[in-house]
């Protein structure tokens, strides 16, 4: 017999929440967010320790060193309600933000501290629907 097939949702697919749901809910996760950055996604020292900077992944702008600020970014995506559908524990696994023009996914790292990393996408990776 052959396995179903997955109904797994697409990991840049926006799940904004209806207006009655789980806005005050997301609000207050939001409060419990932080950046804390990836070592991965850098190619000089940071906040985020000795740069590890993998050969497949996007490279951090040197000029974002402001944890507390990326921190804000990243609680304005969820205020926007630009989050993925898939969830780890309590925390969606994506949340995104726009800077100018550069959107950047925030993925959750630790769902028990509610901890993301972020990086920029490519244009052809922006998820549909999302606001600014």
């Amino acid at each position: 017999m052959r396995a179903p097939k997955r109904q797994r949702p697409l990991a840049r697919t926006i799940k904004r929440p209806k207006p009655e749901e789980r806005l005050e809910e997301l609000a207050e996760l939001a409060k419990r967010t932080q950046y804390v950055g990836s070592a991965e996604h850098k190619s000089y020292p940071s906040f985020a320790g000795p740069p590890r900077l993998r050969a497949d992944a996007s490279r951090c702008d040197p000029s974002l060193t402001d944890m507390d600020e990326i921190t804000e970014w990243l609680r304005e995506g969820f205020s926007l309600g630009n989050i993925g559908e898939l969830f780890e524990g309590e925390f969606p696994r994506y949340v995104w933000v726009k800077r100018g023009n550069i959107v950047y996914e925030g993925r959750l790292v630790n769902r028990e501290q509610g901890h993301y990393k972020g990086y920029p996408l490519a244009p052809n990776e922006f998820p549909e629907g999302l606001l600014t």
